[in-house]
Parts: C-alpha cells; sequence; structure tokens
C-alpha cells in the first residue's frame, strides 16, 4: 500500500485502524489495549474503524482540531501552514515521541502497530523541508 498521510501527518496506511488495515486485523481487542496501555485512551474494539481524514467517510477522532483547521485553511496538511507547529498540532503530533520515551523498551511489534503510525511531526517538518 502507498503511503497516506493524514492532515496531521500520521500515516494512514500504517494505521491499525484504517479500514484496508481493519479487513486484515485479527484481534482489535489488542489494538485497543495496546492504545489503552501507551496512549491512555480505549475504544471499544467495535469501532476500531476509519477510512482517514482526506475523504469524507468515517474518521475515527470526529472532534479532530486539527483536520477541521486544515480544510478551513484550504491546506493538504499542516506542512504547508503558515502558523506550522502551533498548540494544535502540537498537542497531537508530539504524543508519539513521548510514548517512546515514555515506554523506551516497549517491543517492536508494539511500536510498529501502536505508534509508528502517529509519529507525524517527522513527516511534516520533511515535507515542510521539500522532501516527500
Amino acid at each position: 500500500m502507498a503511503e497516506i498521510l493524514a492532515r496531521c501527518g500520521f500515516r494512514c496506511d500504517l494505521c491499525p485502524a484504517y479500514a484496508p488495515n481493519v479487513d486484515m486485523m485479527v484481534n482489535r481487542q489488542a489494538v485497543s489495549d495496546g492504545w489503552f496501555r501507551y496512549f491512555g485512551f480505549r475504544l471499544p474494539p467495535e469501532e476500531i474503524y476509519c477510512t482517514g481524514c482526506a475523504g469524507e467517510g468515517k474518521t475515527l477522532d470526529k472532534d479532530c482540531q486539527i483536520r477541521a483547521c486544515v480544510i478551513a485553511k484550504g491546506l493538504e496538511n499542516c506542512a504547508s501552514c503558515e502558523d506550522f507547529d502551533c498548540e494544535k498540532m502540537k498537542s497531537r503530533v508530539d504524543a508519539a515521541a513521548k510514548i517512546r520515551k515514555k515506554f523506551p523498551d516497549m517491543p517492536k511489534r508494539d511500536y510498529a502497530l501502536l505508534v509508528r503510525p502517529f509519529e507525524g511531526r517527522k513527516r511534516l517538518v520533511r515535507l515542510r523541508e521539500g522532501g516527500r
């Protein structure tokens, strides 16, 4: 699957809640438990399903401030915003780095499934610098 970036730089194509991934997922309960363990929130397994924030389908975070802001500004994502690194952006894209520091011995599988998709800052910075 090709890289699919959310408005905040998250990788939809790696996210365990992204619709094509959910269809292949064996254990949504493990994702629910993992998000609770590392991020402190729990979603019922049957609610773990998202079509990505770039479209009009079902998004996992219905109240995402970044999505609303980026759409209102007519941008593709935060990377091209003149207010890059605003408080809204920081509140979302810095969480993965905090989790990595808090859980330095996190199993590689947990990192790949539960944290890596949400490392938005480095992707957004790369885009701002002209990379892809």
